[in-house]
């Protein structure tokens, strides 16, 4: 039987049960395998993927929508990926079409590489921000003004009220999972009210700290302190570019710069809520 073209394979919906088989993909890219987010993704996102006729993925991508079910207000694309023996052949540009074209008049968001950016620019994606990737071992130098606990169950309904009205939509099926996906979630208090949250969750050798959401800067080092004082990992996160004070306390207290991201969007010219508040994404792959 002669092999199929790539342009004859379909493409259909992926699940938890593909699992192993993004992690391949992530891995024949030569990214971590990243299984624990890929997790998180399938099971609140909806998986899209190429199956290989020879075994494994050709292609895969996660959108994770937000707000109503019926009309979601945004939907974020993560984790485009083509096995490298299919690079550079149209795939990526082909998943991403039927990608754009399901999800209908949905707004979209994405973070690009440098790498993935022209082509998100050919399907009509708009630069509308940067993100700076930081990693590294956090040094503490002194105590925080803002006071900081571990979340507990009873915070969680003004959790997702705080959430919904930073990020301007509602991610009640990601919040309410993070207590299972991280390994800390926290909150920063002020007279019994919840002014802040963080959470820091494990992938490969560090600790991804997203989503951070806090009053004000002074409250997103006070989350950001308190994380780190409770983990011997390294930690990585992804700060918009426009809170530069952030970025320059914690580098000054030991992460580093290691890559930048263009934030893009289709359909809208900036994205909901109230980006004064919203310092990192849970993950880049979800918004």
């Amino acid at each position: 039987m002669p092999t199929p073209s790539l342009d004859a394979l379909p493409i259909r919906r992926l699940t938890l049960r593909d699992l192993t088989a993004c992690a391949d993909l992530s891995e024949d890219r030569g990214w971590p395998r990243e299984e624990h987010k890929w997790g998180l993704l399938l099971a609140a996102g909806r998986g899209y993927g190429i199956d290989d006729p020879a075994g494994g993925l050709v292609a895969a991508s996660v959108v994770t929508e937000y707000g109503p079910r019926e009309q979601p207000a945004l939907a974020a694309i993560g984790m485009v990926l083509v096995a490298e023996r299919h690079a550079r052949r149209g795939v990526g540009r082909r998943l991403m079409r039927h990608v754009v074209a399901a999800m209908g008049t949905t707004p979209l968001t994405l973070h690009a590489t440098p790498f993935g950016q022209p082509l998100y620019e050919e399907l009509g994606f708009k630069v509308i921000g940067r993100a700076e990737m930081l990693r590294g071992h956090f040094v503490p130098t002194g105590a925080q003004q803002v006071a900081t606990r571990a979340a507990t169950a009873e915070d969680l309904p003004a959790l997702l009220r705080l959430d919904e009205e930073v990020f301007g939509a509602d991610r009640t099926h990601v919040v309410t999972r993070l207590p299972a996906f991280a390994d800390q979630l926290r909150v920063a208090e002020e007279d019994g009210r919840i002014i802040g949250y963080a959470a820091a969750w494990p992938n490969m050798d560090t600790h991804v700290v997203g989503p951070l959401i806090a009053r004000d800067t002074a409250t997103a080092k006070a989350l950001l302190a308190s994380l780190a004082a409770h983990t011997d990992r390294p930690l990585r996160t992804d700060i918009d570019v426009r809170h530069e004070e952030l970025l320059r306390w914690a580098k000054e207290h030991g992460l580093a710069s290691i890559a930048f991201n263009a934030v893009m969007t289709y359909g809208i010219t900036e994205l909901p809520g109230d980006w004064n508040r919203r310092f990192a994404p849970v993950t880049v792959a979800a918004g």
